[in-house]
């Protein structure tokens, strides 16, 4: 009698609605810090426009991106989203993508981190459209976006490994040095959460 494969979980390509929203992060996250409660933070967001769509629509579209991202951040990431320089809010904006998405995860650990640690300098479209290629042929809803939905996934992706600072607009892998106090929240996770990162430490 044969064995049933395990089913692979679907990924989520949601992660279109924006990009890195590192700044709206910083917006939102003292908010939630004061209230602890994730339904009245995105109310209040709301009601006060804090973070300014021009429309209505496009404010809940953002907000409906962006807390899912800081849910899977933890308090002390948070104040850091909060508080912190521009360069770690990227950071753990970045981190906060890759656990939300397990797609950007694993391009981030399989591809970005590991040109990285064979000394490739840079990363383009080429190397994402054969991480895809190869994902797909577990995956069968990667099969079925379409070709239109497919580029936009592969741009947002990459804008928002500028924005981060991991990538420069020419292509050019951006070395990263975590702060301490980010280091210390990655590596609380078990593998490090290091490992999204072109780093050598972790």
């Amino acid at each position: 009698m044969m064995t049933e494969m395990p089913r692979k979980s679907r990924y989520a390509l949601s992660f279109t609605a924006g990009t890195l929203l590192a700044t709206e992060a910083a917006v939102v996250a003292p908010v939630y810090l004061r209230e602890h409660d994730w339904v009245s933070t995105r109310a209040q967001v709301k009601e006060s426009n804090l973070i300014q769509g021009r429309v209505a629509r496009s404010n809940t579209r953002v907000l409906g991106e962006l807390i899912p991202r800081l849910q899977v951040l933890s308090d002390a990431e948070l104040e850091i989203v909060a508080e912190g320089t521009s360069t770690e809010r990227g950071h753990l904006m970045w981190a906060a993508a890759c656990r939300r998405y397990q797609l950007i995860g694993e391009f981030a650990e399989e591809v970005l981190r590991e040109r990285f640690l064979t000394l490739a300098s840079t990363l383009t479209y080429e190397e994402y459209d054969s991480f895809y290629r190869a994902k797909a042929m577990w995956h069968d809803e990667l099969d079925e976006v379409t070709a239109l939905s497919y580029q936009k996934l592969r741009q947002v992706l990459f804008k928002m490994l500028v924005e981060a600072g991991l990538l420069t607009k020419q292509g050019l892998i951006e070395p990263v040095l975590l702060s301490s106090r980010v280091a210390e929240c990655l590596n609380l996770c078990t593998p490090s959460d290091t490992r999204f990162f072109p780093t050598r430490v972790g």
